[in-house]
């Protein structure tokens, strides 16, 4: 796969079973290098494979989050044309399998999502975001200024949300009204979901004064008549993504009892509709079931059982869960490979499945096993090459637990060569590697490197004392950059020791985010890389907490404040190291980066450029910390071709005794 391939990209994704079973919809997202966008369209697939998919909507704009209407004869979707500022967003409703009109429901200012069509048939609920009176005037220069009160006001991608929450809305299914907010108001409300009567919506959303400092996310029933609203959980843990039980006496939801310290295995709880206390049902399996990213509500397949997601070691599965908790979960899909989205209704279970050869494809579960009723992807990874994932584990330096890795080798291949390696590290840290396509594995290993990636501790995907094992001092932990730099320096040994073809003399290391955080730390305190790339990285973790979007939500890691203990912040700092770096650093970064603002690009850059390092910063106009995933198919052609180029420079050229791939 080359960078200019990622105009060629294809994915599958937001799988939704027709009530009877018979047809899944879904969308399918496709770049568009040309005009320097992204396209997705509706589709339709037979579940017993008589007929080819074939799609739904036009495709020529971005078409998603489908909706079956209860009796299947209708599908809701949304729509959005143009982009960012003048995207234009609105709501539509189609006739299946009989003739008809589309019927535009409504045309919004803010995207629409949580697209949900009550039982009886007449009103969709929805969110999307309100904006205040003070933003009426388009023009920002006439705008009265921001009144800020609390965290949190703005978030990466979104911009400021102060004054544009997200709200939930309602709007009759035959467009015969315009949309009706049901949680106006300073906060912020989404993931609707009817009761089966469909008089009542669940959501969820923190409505009580201290919720930027608490983290505290509660249920909420809204009676759709009245508009009012009732808490049904205990402004005590942190609970979303609700699903109301078929009879309407219960609520199945995502979530955790500990908000005030992270991360937690996010596990399955149900609680009454009426409200009181919650249990959780899914805690036999020490497994997050909110896997990044990709997080789905559970599912009711019935009156006793759950259907649900779970990461586990580079996976993510597909499991059932007794809503009673009376049994452990049980996995109803398990191969290798990541479910990126599932649907069930009237006994068909339909999943879109990506694989390191396969960016995404739509299945349905037959005894166990995956059946394709998608192939739409094929043409892109012949002609991209895809390589497989060779998978293996390697013991910690401290003999303490398993780790696992994988290894990537280029197109034609020849294990008796030697080449450069390339080391990754993923972002959160609360995040997994897995079985699954990405890009950037398959762009490396074409331009002629071993890649390598790994999962350390402070991983998501395995126990929650594996994610929980770099936590700050006061929570129990050893901190960042302690084990998990050890675990991955642990991981490039052995891939050295035991693969003769990887060129211990060339080694490179990058990553984004955290593992941004990770390339910086490596190589302020080893010289074993001869080149590396800190991405969008979160360099200087004490003015991080006040710069970022997430600005007050970082000790919830640590477990004492910034103010607090200062010391303790700047001792996990890259910045704090930032003399010992003599390896050469590409620094890129995104100049609308609000989750690791740029300034922590930009500390890193001039501390090693007054102290006369080799350093080069890449700034990335009009794009946020998502942009290597989801920004502009243009800007994520030219950041894999810059990656290439630099390391190209300081890994590639032809040494004595080497063949160059």
């Amino acid at each position: 796969m080359q960078p200019s391939d990622l105009g060629a990209l294809i994915d599958v994704a937001q799988p939704t079973v027709s009530p009877d079973g018979t047809t899944v919809a879904f969308v399918v997202q496709r770049a568009d290098l040309d005009d320097n966008t992204y396209r997705s369209q509706v589709w339709l697939a037979a579940v017993d494979g008589s007929s080819a998919p074939l799609p739904f909507t036009s495709g020529d704009h971005k078409d998603a989050n489908p909706t079956w209407s209860p009796d299947g004869g209708r599908l809701a979707f949304t729509s959005t044309r143009g982009e960012g500022e003048q995207a234009k967003s609105s709501m539509h409703v189609a006739p299946v399998r009989t003739g008809g009109e589309v019927v535009t429901l409504a045309k919004l200012p803010e995207g629409a999502g949580g697209l949900q069509w009550s039982p009886d048939g007449r009103q969709i609920a929805f969110t999307t975001r309100t904006r205040d009176e003070r933003l009426s005037d388009d023009d920002e220069r006439k705008q009265p200024p921001r009144r800020i009160t609390r965290l949190f006001a703005r978030l990466d991608n979104e911009g400021f949300v102060v004054d544009r929450p997200q709200h939930v809305y309602v709007i009759p299914a035959d467009g015969s009204a315009p949309p009706r907010n049901l949680t106006p108001g300073e906060h912020q409300l989404g993931g609707p979901v009817w009761t089966p009567d469909s008089s009542t919506l669940i959501v969820s959303g923190a409505t009580h004064d201290t919720w930027d400092l608490d983290r505290v996310v509660d249920l909420h029933a809204i009676d759709v008549g009245s508009g009012e609203r009732t808490r049904i959980t205990g402004t005590s843990g942190d609970y979303d993504s609700p699903s109301v039980s078929p009879d309407g006496t219960r609520v199945a939801f995502l979530g955790t009892d500990d908000p005030t310290s992270y991360p937690h295995n996010r596990h399955i709880g149900v609680v009454e509709v009426r409200g009181g206390e919650h249990r959780w049902v899914s805690d036999r399996l020490d497994r997050t079931f909110a896997p990044f990213p990709g997080a789905r509500r559970p599912h009711w397949v019935d009156a006793e059982t759950l259907l649900v997601s779970v990461e586990d070691r580079g996976n993510v599965h597909l499991y059932r869960v007794a809503a009673d908790g009376s049994t452990a979960p049980e996995p109803v899909w398990s191969e290798d490979g990541c479910a990126t989205g599932y649907d069930a209704a009237a006994g068909t279970i339909a999943f879109t499945l990506s694989t390191p050869t396969r960016p995404g494809e739509l299945c349905v579960l037959d005894d166990g096993t995956a059946r394709p009723l998608t192939d739409l992807t094929a043409a892109f990874a012949t002609q991209a090459q895809l390589r497989p994932y060779e998978q293996f584990t390697v013991p910690s330096a401290d003999g303490t637990v398993e780790l696992d890795a994988w290894l990537v080798t280029p197109p034609d291949f020849d294990p008796s060569a030697s080449y450069p390696m390339l080391v990754n590290v993923h972002g959160g840290p609360f995040t997994q590697y897995a079985n699954r396509f990405f890009d950037e594995f398959q762009i490396q290993a074409r331009e002629g490197y071993v890649v390598l990636l790994c999962n350390p501790r402070g991983s998501s995907g395995r126990a929650e004392s594996f994610g929980r094992a770099i936590c700050g001092a006061p929570l129990g932990g050893t901190g960042w950059g302690s084990v998990d730099y050890d675990d991955v320096m642990a991981v490039v040994d052995h891939a050295v020791k035991t693969h003769a073809f990887v060129d211990a003399e060339r080694l490179g290391i990058l990553g984004g985010s955290y593992g941004g955080y990770m390339t910086s730390w490596a190589v302020g305190h080893t010289d074993r890389f001869k080149a590396a790339c800190s991405e969008r990285a979160c360099n200087n973790l004490l003015s991080q907490e006040w710069s970022s979007d997430a600005a007050g939500a970082f000790h919830t890691w640590f477990g004492v404040g910034h103010l607090d203990g200062p010391e303790l912040w700047l001792s996990m700092s890259p910045i704090t190291y930032v003399r010992e770096i003599d390896t050469p650093l590409l620094i890129l970064h995104a100049e609308d980066d609000l989750r690791c603002s740029i300034e922590q690009a930009e500390q890193l850059f001039v501390a090693l450029r007054l102290a006369e390092k080799d350093v080069e910063l890449v700034r990335f106009p009009a794009e946020g910390h998502e942009m290597s995933r989801s920004g502009s198919p243009v800007h994520r052609r030219q950041r894999a071709e810059l990656i290439l180029e630099f390391f190209g420079r300081h890994l590639k050229p032809q040494a004595a005794g080497h063949h160059q791939p």
